[in-house]
């Protein structure tokens, strides 16, 4: 398979060497819609690349699904990844708002058609 000017190249790393060879985090694994964000630490020197790719990617608030689109990692890997900047003090992360506490959709679309109808 050759290569196209302007095509991502898939990594040939594979996933299990990028987390050395965890599936898990021993942590609550984060949900893809969790909000993660840089902290103002230093990064240390001793970070493998996969973990200063997501810290450029997290200056502002983003989600795990997100990161893990912007590294071309399964997310299942990123969350790995996620726990050990978390566990390291270098992301602080902010849980999915709840489904109990997000607006109802119904009252939202008859408050946007009663507007369109006054337009």
């Amino acid at each position: 398979m050759t290569d196209r000017p302007g095509e991502p190249r898939a990594s040939a790393v594979r996933p299990y060497v990028i987390t050395r060879g965890r599936a898990e985090s021993g942590a609550e694994p984060l949900s893809w819609e969790s909000l993660v964000m840089a902290t103002e630490a230093a990064f240390p020197a001793s970070l493998q690349p996969e973990h200063l790719a997501i810290l450029t990617h997290c200056e502002g608030l983003i989600s795990v699904a997100e990161v893990a689109a912007h590294l071309r990692q399964p997310p299942s890997v990123v969350q790995v990844l996620l726990a050990d900047l978390v566990q390291w003090g270098l992301i602080v992360t902010r849980p999915p708002i709840p489904a109990a506490e997000r607006a109802d959709v119904t009252m939202l679309r008859k408050v946007l058609d009663g507007l369109e109808s006054r337009i």
